[in-house]
């Protein structure tokens, strides 16, 4: 019995590695992520159908009590029996695969041992079919649930499966008394090692998971911090001053051997290795970086070759170079280089793609504030300063302290931090947007809001869908919801309620923003909309400048109203209407 628990310990061994190994290629662990697409699950069956063929042919073949020591099992003599790890393979299926996974890949280890042979051969496709639809059954559930089984689970199940084995093979066996016998033998052995292995096999798959959760949990939020530091670099433009120092800080932080920052035509920083002939102010001298200026798209080098650099002692082996471009356009490059090519890794890769995006988009702010200044939008100028700077630092401070904790929650408010300065692009392209891209700009600052203040604020939208495509002034109904939600409530933090209303009339839209928290002082309604007022929580200028904003495009009739009393306060202007479309009415509450 002990001969026979240490053999099939080994088999199982066989298996874990194989495991290992596949755990560990990045295009394995993408299928995992998706195992409810029917492609990933054919993708399963095609990988565990193998490891059902190792199982089944790796086996120990048994007779009469005695071991025969064969390595590869293709065919039993009429009265031996086969102990193999087949009840790990296909359990492991079903808890991975679900229940069309088992159900096959039972199938499959059924056919096989069929075709072995041996004594009451019938038990064991039958066993092998009951065992792929018990763990589909029970891994279906964590399929849909998104998550794994855990090591312990492992036991449970892989213990259980192996029961339902000896049961058929005492029940459905020719004679119970050499069935006994066998069970006797193989049972220990059997359930020690299927019910290890499977725990082992899941907690390969569980520590594997985790540990890339992890990673990129750290790698988001290094970029989080090498974002906020090269902010104001990027932002100011691509020049040799703020691009020397965005190299700087990026090599700190990516530990490269050189950082390369260039334009469309030269080289505008150059950080680290080879800086002796990579200069700043010459021209680009490596063909690589004049091939991505030209397709667009990231490339890699692994070779001194491939980079082209026209001089033969360069110490450059290995590149990254990422395109940076602003509309569409691809305005220079962000070079990492290394003097060992086995430091390029796929993970360097990833991080430097997520960076040359980020750069890009900081790039286009830049410009897009640049524009601002030539066309002398002062009023627009003002309120881009009011919106972008405080609430995207806010929202960094909240994203990264979330990464460790709750990494996809990180990766959803990041998506809407996104679509928040998307609007803001717009908003600064334009004097006026459609009411949807508004409201959905307040969206994306409420979900923002809601993670650095779960609960604190309730926020109702009820507008006439007629109105969707109606224009009006960018960040109108922003600025006052976010001016409700920073000083209507003073330090109240439960019970907070922001109201946004716009109904349209037969030339004029009425928008209102209302709260119920403590009222304005007296003294101040009179002034507000018409000078700034400093406050604890900003520099009071954004009603100023949105109602010199509105009075510009409409006249002195779309100026900001102010009611307020004890019980709250309401916000309100009419607009003219543009560019309506006929529709019916819809309702938003988000909280």
């Amino acid at each position: 019995m002990l001969s026979l628990f240490i053999l099939l310990l080994e088999r199982s061994g066989l298996i874990i590695l194989l495991a290992y190994l596949l755990i560990n290629i990045s295009y394995f662990k993408t299928a995992l992520a998706n195992r409810k697409d029917l492609s990933v699950k054919i993708k399963l069956i095609m990988v565990f159908g193998v490891f059902a063929l190792i199982s089944n042919y790796t086996g120990v073949e048994i007779n009469k009590d005695q071991l025969i020591m064969n390595q590869f099992v293709t065919q039993l003599s009429a009265d031996s029996a086969l102990a193999n790890t087949r009840v790990l393979t296909i359990g492991v299926s079903g808890l991975i695969g679900g229940p069309l996974v088992g159900t096959i890949v039972g199938l499959i280890s059924a056919v096989v041992r069929y075709f072995q042979g041996g004594g009451n051969v019938h038990i064991y496709v039958i066993s092998s079919l009951l065992i792929g639809l018990f763990s589909g059954h029970f891994g279906g559930r964590f399929v849909k649930k998104g998550n794994y089984p855990s090591a312990v689970d492992g036991i449970k199940i892989g213990f259980l499966m192996e029961l339902v084995q000896m049961l058929c093979i005492l029940l459905l066996g020719s004679s119970f008394a050499e069935s006994g016998e066998l069970v006797r033998f193989i049972a220990l052995p059997m359930l020690l090692t299927n019910s290890i292995g499977t725990a082992v096999f899941l907690s390969i798959i569980d520590t594997t998971l985790k540990q890339e959760e992890q990673t990129k949990a750290v790698q988001t939020h290094d970029v989080l911090q090498l974002t906020n530091q090269t902010l104001p670099y990027f932002r100011s433009g691509l020049n040799e001053e703020s691009c020397e120092k965005a190299a700087k800080t990026i090599k700190e932080w990516m530990k490269v051997d050189a950082v390369s920052i260039t334009n469309q035509d030269r080289i505008l920083a150059h950080v680290g290795a080879a800086s002796d002939h990579h200069i700043p102010s010459t021209e680009i001298i490596t063909d690589l970086s004049k091939q991505v200026l030209s397709s667009g798209k990231l490339r890699e080098a692994h070779s001194r070759q491939e980079i082209g650099c026209n001089r033969s002692d360069c110490p450059l082996a290995a590149a990254i170079v990422i395109p940076l471009q602003s509309k569409n356009k691809t305005v220079g490059t962000l070079k990492l280089y290394f003097t060992d090519p086995s430091k390029l890794t796929f993970v360097e890769r990833q991080l430097a793609e997520g960076l040359g995006n980020i750069f890009s988009q900081q790039i286009e702010l830049g410009e897009i504030e640049e524009q601002s200044k030539l066309l002398q939008d002062a009023e627009i100028k003002s309120l881009q300063s009011q919106v972008n700077p405080h609430f995207f630092f806010n929202s960094i401070n909240t994203i990264s302290a979330l990464i460790r904790i709750d990494s996809e929650k990180a990766r959803t408010l990041l998506i809407q931090l996104s679509n928040f300065f998307r609007s803001n692009l717009t908003g600064a392209r334009t004097n006026m947007i459609p009411l949807t891209k508004e409201l959905q700009q307040v969206e994306a600052f409420q979900t923002l809001e809601e993670a650095r203040f779960p609960g604190r604020y309730k926020l109702t939208i009820d507008y006439d869908k007629e109105l969707e495509q109606t224009l009006l002034p960018p960040f109108l109904i922003q600025v006052l919801v976010e001016n409700a939600f920073r000083h209507a409530f003073k330090h109240r933090k439960t019970g907070n309620h922001v109201w946004v209303d716009v109904h349209g009339e037969e030339e004029t839209i009425q928008i209102s923003v209302s709260d119920n928290g403590v009222g304005i002082d007296p003294a101040l309604v009179d002034k507000l909309g018409k000078e700034i007022i400093p406050s604890e929580k900003g520099s009071g200028s954004a009603l100023e400048n949105l109602n010199k904003r509105l009075i510009g495009l409409f006249g002195e009739s779309a100026k900001l109203q102010f009611q307020s009393t004890a019980q709250g306060t309401t916000v309100s202007c009419r607009i003219q209407r543009r560019e309506l479309e006929e529709g019916k009415h819809a309702y938003i509450d988000r909280r």
